[in-house]
């Protein structure tokens, strides 16, 4: 009796949880995750850590936040153009030992600051104490860009990888459901579409136009769709012979709740386990374009720029070795994170591969 109550006690447990349980028990993947989860969060709030404007400045009883707004030099007495200089600020406010002071970010250098007048000899600088990953060509510190660049790569193949799935999703849905005709022309479509060589794409349009974030997400997404329609007009081939989906269609279901309500959720597990991987790709393809000239104009932060300069002169190879340091972990992390999600959505428990 003690048992039967104890088991009508238990709840029910869903798909959904199980499958995160299991996430979390492949413990490689788990960390990755909450590591690539972590650090792109603070990456949205870099300034805060890494940057050239000061957080706060209190300057003559006042105070100033040069974070979120512009200061010019001379609204702090100094004698140089443009915006004020806040670590030389800094030091001109320690020499005086006034009431004045500057609080400055941890790593106190901006991803597109050019540091010609504050180094001595000609860039690129190897790494030093003050620039712990050295300068490149145009005398800019390394390990700045290398960190706003993190943002800018998964940002980018995040972007690309939703819109993308989204097409994806809805073409191969409409293949998979209505078959026939339908299947037939969208197929032709695709396959035509597919002959397009993307490299020579982008190379038209770079000389047209100056590419940014947003035409490199757009031209990426209409290449990047065709392969997922493929996963999911086989899904919907082979679940809407289910029965679930005939007792569905007895009872009078739309099109529109055949699709999204039943035949879509239980479509999803090769979308989300291709994922992870679609990702990795999509970042390579960023640093690929970058490196060979193609992708984000200068001087926004890229690690293909970097690694760009590093290869002209191979001899600095701070430009090279640090780039694809940080490339390689944040690749191998988010395969880490494919490969549980993979066997997380895998529904035989004990499968491996051998």
């Amino acid at each position: 009796m003690a048992e039967e109550k104890q088991n009508r006690k238990q709840i029910s447990v869903s798909l959904l949880k199980k499958r995160w349980r299991k996430f979390k028990t492949i413990k490689r993947g788990y960390y990755s995750f909450l590591i690539i989860v972590f650090l792109y969060l603070i990456s949205f709030i870099l300034p805060l850590f890494i940057g050239r404007s000061a957080l706060i400045v209190k300057y003559n009883d006042n105070y100033y936040s040069p974070i979120f707004t512009y200061h010019a030099a001379s609204e702090f007495n100094q004698n140089i153009p443009g915006e004020a200089n806040y670590r030389l600020l800094k030091k001109q406010f320690s020499e005086e030992n006034g009431n004045n002071w500057v609080l400055l970010p941890v790593y106190s250098f901006g991803p597109n600051e050019n540091l010609l007048d504050e180094t001595e000899g000609n860039p690129p600088h190897p790494p030093s104490l003050k620039h712990i990953m050295g300068t490149d060509s145009s005398c800019r510190d390394v390990f700045a860009r290398i960190a706003y660049g993190f943002n800018i790569s998964i940002s980018f193949a995040l972007s690309v990888t939703l819109f993308a799935f989204l097409i994806g999703i809805i073409i191969g849905a409409l293949q998979g459901f209505f078959g026939g005709v339908v299947d037939i022309i969208l197929h032709r479509i695709i396959e035509i579409w597919a002959t397009l060589p993307f490299l020579y794409v982008i190379i038209i349009i770079s000389s047209l136009l100056v590419p940014n974030f947003f035409l490199l997400c757009l031209i990426m997404t209409l290449f990047s769709w065709i392969g997922i329609t493929y996963y999911v007009r086989g899904e919907f081939y082979r679940e809407k012979a289910k029965d679930y989906v005939s007792a569905a269609v007895a009872m009078g279901a739309p099109t529109r709740n055949l699709i999204f309500k039943h035949i879509l959720p239980n479509s999803l597990t090769p979308i989300i386990s291709f994922a992870p991987f679609a990702i990795v790709g999509n970042i390579t393809a960023l640093v690929s374009l970058d490196f060979l000239g193609f992708g984000l104009p200068p001087p926004t932060p890229s690690w293909g720029q970097l690694i760009e300069q590093g290869m002209i002169n191979i001899e600095y190879w701070w430009l090279v070795a640090f780039p694809l340091a940080i490339q390689f972990l944040t690749l191998i992390a988010i395969v880490f994170i494919g490969e549980a999600v993979r066997e997380a959505f895998d529904p035989k428990v004990y499968a491996r591969l051998r």
